[in-house]
């Protein structure tokens, strides 16, 4: 079996089991299965999601540099799996609020969403995510072509969004969202240093390439 029949049809697979693991746990403490859901159990459901949603924003923004570094160009595979999945724990995170927290009441949901600046942080970033995973697929990018990257550069926008959301969200302890924030940053700041890179790299070559021509 070669490397991309093997990833297609047993990595990709298991890794996707992984990723529903986080959300099967949550339905097992629901029923008293895998564990509880402590003294204010809609919270803990809400905050489950909501940080597995920002751990995959981060493990999607990780895809890229990893394969530069390490040269393991089969990752980028995954990225798009790991991307619904961070949009899927986001949406379970808006519809426990939703559903359990808001109880679908319109005029207090109105209310958090225009009156609470950290949720509409949050539901600015749950918006971007719609709009990427309904442009997932390759029929959708192909179409859309150059604006399709354009959308898709989203991610660091809602990335950026989700951990603010945390920060302003939480009261006392900041040390969760703190290193959310410092990984995003690091993840974020290897993308800048490597265009610079790039930028700066290319006169060097325009450079060459005219004493090439020069010579000729």
């Amino acid at each position: 079996m070669n490397v991309i029949r093997q990833i297609r049809f047993l990595w990709k697979p298991l890794v996707f089991v992984a990723c529903l693991i986080p959300a099967a746990l949550v339905v097992g403490d629901t029923f008293a299965i895998t564990g509880t859901l402590g003294a204010n159990p809609i919270e803990e459901i809400q905050d489950r999601f909501g940080n597995w949603a920002l751990r995959f924003i981060l493990i999607t923004l990780a895809v890229t540099p990893l394969r530069q570094i390490s040269g393991w160009n089969w990752l980028v595979r995954f990225r798009r799996m790991l991307g619904l999945f961070a949009f899927f724990y986001v949406l379970m995170h808006f519809l426990t609020w939703l559903f359990l927290d808001q109880e679908l009441l319109l005029s207090a949901i109105s209310e958090d969403i225009f009156e609470r600046p950290f949720i509409t942080i949050g539901f600015t970033a749950f918006l971007i995510l719609i709009a990427m995973a309904a442009t997932s697929t390759t029929a959708i990018r192909r179409r859309m072509g150059r604006r399709w990257q354009q959308l898709h550069y989203g991610i660091y926008v809602a990335g950026i969004l989700g951990v603010w959301h945390y920060w302003w969200q939480v009261k006392l302890d900041a040390s969760d969202p703190a290193i959310y924030a410092a990984l995003l940053a690091a993840l974020l700041g290897y993308r800048l240093w490597r265009r610079k890179r790039k930028v700066a790299a290319q006169p060097e070559r325009n450079r060459h390439g005219n004493r090439r021509l020069e010579t000729h």
